[in-house]
């Protein structure tokens, strides 16, 4: 069994392992679309199984992952271990009845205790540790979401709330509402967009955690992917500016910087780039779906990188060098 080091998440009580398990890639992506190509749903548990053996306890999932397949997944591990996992999963793109992502988003008070409820069911539990709103809905008041949320939270449905991929004004403006926990943002040395934005610094301040997802730019930042026609037909990652025409083969340059300086290390490059994310003091959930690149990412997480070591990559990959957009328009 791992000691991977346990962590507060936020100031409201909320413990982690200061590394968690992002499970999107673990089945298939949203209305058809795969996210990172082809999953097994055997070695995606066998994989979530040997993260929560390795101490890895924060399983992070959302209702739009399948639509809501990624969470009825996860909810076949926590029979006998629910006790052990802190379960954190996502709702606010809207999912209708027929399991379908709308094209929207839904932050209506209604829609939130309709999401509950459905997660709920889909995780086989009848509470949830840290429940975020995925994305803030442009037509509904943040205020009235964060609080029909809070609401959870009084009913013992939900422990803390967290809020995804919000700015710092909004961040406060929902923290104003009911405690928020974490704060959960693409975050890794080819995105630095929480350190331009003033974003980790607005949730220090606050005294809410902070999670990095994609910390390893959605896997672009293994070295493993050296051409276009790397990622499989129905790989979502096709459709991202970053890893587009141009955009990719500037990025790629970059990346075989961050290689350089692995090889000299004696360690691989996602485990180089995984452990920068984690030396800015924030808790990283890295996405996998397979055992062994579990294992690795785990292993970074006691890897100690010197101040020398942490200013070169800096230098390697400085803010805003990554070329092309992070997201597709209207994501």
């Amino acid at each position: 069994m791992s000691t991977i080091k346990q962590v507060a998440l936020g100031s409201q009580g909320l413990r982690v392992s200061a590394e968690g398990l992002g499970c999107m890639g673990m089945t298939g992506g949203v209305n058809g679309m795969s996210v990172y190509g082809a999953a097994d749903e055997a070695e995606s548990l066998a994989t979530l199984h040997r993260a929560l053996e390795l101490g890895v306890n924060l399983l992070d999932t959302a209702d739009l992952y399948g639509p809501l397949l990624n969470e009825r997944l996860v909810g076949k591990v926590l029979p006998g271990r629910r006790q052990h996992v802190i379960l954190a999963t996502k709702f606010g793109f809207e999912v209708d009845d027929h399991e379908q992502w709308t094209g929207g988003y839904n932050g209506r008070p209604e829609y939130v205790r309709k999401s509950v409820e459905r997660s709920l069911r889909n995780l086989n539990t009848d509470y949830i540790d840290l429940y975020y709103l995925h994305r803030v809905d442009p037509n509904t008041p943040l205020e009235d979401t964060v609080g029909a949320m809070s609401r959870l939270v009084e009913e013992g449905k939900v422990r803390y709330l967290g809020l995804s991929e919000v700015s710092p004004e909004l961040l406060r403006r929902g923290h104003a509402v009911h405690p928020i926990s974490a704060l959960q943002t693409e975050y890794s040395l080819f995105d630095r967009r929480p350190e331009e934005e003033g974003i980790l610094q607005a949730a220090q301040e606050l005294g809410i955690g902070f999670v990095a997802y994609s910390p390893l730019g959605r896997g672009f930042l293994s070295g493993e992917i050296k051409s276009p026609d790397d990622f499989e037909a129905s790989d979502s990652r096709r459709f991202f500016p970053r890893y587009q025409g141009e955009n990719f083969y500037r990025n790629l340059a970059l990346v075989e910087k961050l290689e350089a300086l692995a090889l000299a290390k004696g360690v691989t490059a996602a485990q180089l780039a995984l452990a920068w994310v984690l030396a800015q003091g924030v808790v990283a959930i890295p996405g996998t779906k397979r055992r062994k690149y579990l294992e690795q990412n785990v292993a970074a997480a006691s890897l100690a990188l010197s101040a020398a070591e942490l200013a070169e990559l800096a230098a390697i990959m400085p803010v805003g060098s990554a070329a092309g957009a992070a997201y597709p328009a209207g994501l």
